[in-house]
């Protein structure tokens, strides 16, 4: 998903509007996951990037969308621009510490 938002709508109020736009994404982030994973993968993992335009767009992790959302519209922005890239990932095997260690 690469889109722009707008947060001002002359019909609807901003408190509902950032909630209809944070339920959108909500939406993707689990359709996205529910797809089936290739072969040799474990879970889906997501590559978020937030900006007022895109142009200026920052890497974020997607806990942090709903606050980067609710940021923008504290400075009353007219929109902001948000990027969600699935990507499938393989778990990394922590690595076991000895006794020898852990003491």
């Amino acid at each position: 998903m690469k889109k722009t938002f707008r947060l001002l709508d002359p019909k609807i109020k901003l408190p509902r509007r950032v909630e209809a736009i944070k339920g959108d994404i909500k939406k993707y982030l689990k359709r996205e996951r529910n797809k089936e994973l290739p072969e040799g993968f474990d879970f889906w993992d997501f590559n978020c990037s937030f900006g007022d335009t895109a142009e200026d767009k920052k890497e974020i992790h997607t806990t942090e969308i709903g606050n980067s959302i609710d940021d923008a519209a504290s400075r009353s922005l007219e929109g902001f621009y948000l990027e969600v890239l699935a990507t499938a990932r393989k778990r990394l095997k922590k690595p076991k510490l000895d006794d020898s260690e852990s003491t």
